[in-house]
């Protein structure tokens, strides 16, 4: 199914970086209200309007964002937008809250406004295969983001795209360098060398920022110590396991 035209969008930004706004208020096919920076005020005007999308900050004034989309989904049911968090909180335990509550993506700043128009777009076609495939980059978003491997780096689309293909076919993580990296590349447009670096270099921006350690957490128990680096390979198939245990 082709992406309707108007999509409807409200935004609930207390940045002040109006980027996003101005992108959509002149992009063909969006209607955009506006918003507003208080909780309490955005519930009553997005049950109001009924916007296909709520682009939603985590810390808003009256209530937060948590609270927004728990009570939109109480009083508005199946008439709820869908709801996309932005935010500087990286934390893993706002994005996993975030996920819980229902919401369909949770994106850290800065946003590239291409970057939200492609997730926009995901959403607005529907059926099982796409929200299977939807779930599946969820997960694997909330995991990246909480071992600190940003979203805006080369390496962070390469591993998402191996991790995937690991779980379609978990046999690939043994050919790593014969089958993935080339299959990646090929996609991406570039060469093994380039996937296998950036992978790499994805890797080591985590463990520079500490956080490769939240991986223990995720697991519910000790995969890597403080010393520990994980190798490509060695995490694609993790995190690849941990997605085939969960279905």
């Amino acid at each position: 199914m082709g992406i309707r035209k108007d999509i409807r969008l409200y935004f609930a930004d207390n940045a002040k970086d109006n980027q996003l706004y101005e992108y959509f208020n002149k992009k063909p096919g969006y209607e955009v209200f506006g918003g507003n920076v208080d909780g309490i005020q955005v519930v009553e005007e997005v049950e109001e309007l009924k916007p296909d999308f709520l682009i939603c900050e985590v810390v808003l004034s009256g209530i937060d964002g948590f609270k927004v989309i728990e009570t939109l989904k109480t009083e508005m049911k199946e008439d709820c937008p869908k709801v996309i968090f932005i935010s500087n909180l990286s934390h893993s335990g706002f994005v996993s809250k975030a996920l819980k509550e229902g919401a369909s993506y949770f994106m850290v700043k800065p946003v590239m406004p291409e970057n939200l128009e492609e997730r926009l777009q995901d959403l607005m076609n529907i059926g099982p295969a796409v929200d299977a495939n939807k779930a599946l980059d969820e997960k694997i978003a909330s995991i990246f983001i909480s071992i600190g491997i940003p979203a805006h780096i080369k390496g962070y689309q390469f591993l998402r795209e191996a991790v995937k293909l690991a779980v379609e076919e978990p046999e690939i993580i043994s050919q790593i360098t014969k089958r993935l990296y080339p299959t990646i590349a090929q996609k991406f447009e570039t060469s093994s060398s380039k996937v296998e670096r950036g992978m790499r270099h994805a890797i080591e921006v985590a463990w520079n920022r500490g956080k490769i350690e939240n991986i223990n957490n995720i697991f519910g128990f000790k995969v890597y110590g403080s010393n520990d680096k994980p190798t490509n390979s060695e995490l694609i198939a993790l995190i690849a396991d941990k997605m085939l245990m969960e279905g």
